[in-house]
């Protein structure tokens, strides 16, 4: 794999791949790097949603960000538990709302 199509991964990410007493992910590069992307693009993806569930339905951000978790973690889910946790962190970060 060349440099250039190399993503630089937040550390906040990949240590939802390092199991407790080790230093190393345990899973190779390339799967936590397409694991990355996906989660990224969800929490993209989920800003308009959020906005537009924060303004229509008039609940509080907090709310917004349990509601989006649970979509996440429903039936069907296509992230870990992890992963979720850390899409609603980036979701929380991108709106700048600072609530986690």
């Amino acid at each position: 794999m060349s440099n250039e199509n190399q993503i630089e991964i937040p550390r906040s990410f990949t240590t939802l791949f390092v199991d407790p007493r080790r230093q190393k992910p345990n899973a190779p590069h390339d799967v936590v790097a397409a694991r990355y992307e996906l989660c990224e693009d969800l929490a993209t993806m989920l800003t308009e949603t959020a906005k537009n569930m924060f303004f229509s339905l008039g609940i509080t951000e907090k709310d917004v960000l349990e509601r989006c978790h649970r979509g996440l973690t429903g039936e069907g889910a296509v992230v870990s538990e992890a992963e979720a946790g850390w899409v609603i962190s980036r979701l929380d970060e991108l709106l700048d709302w600072r609530h986690l």
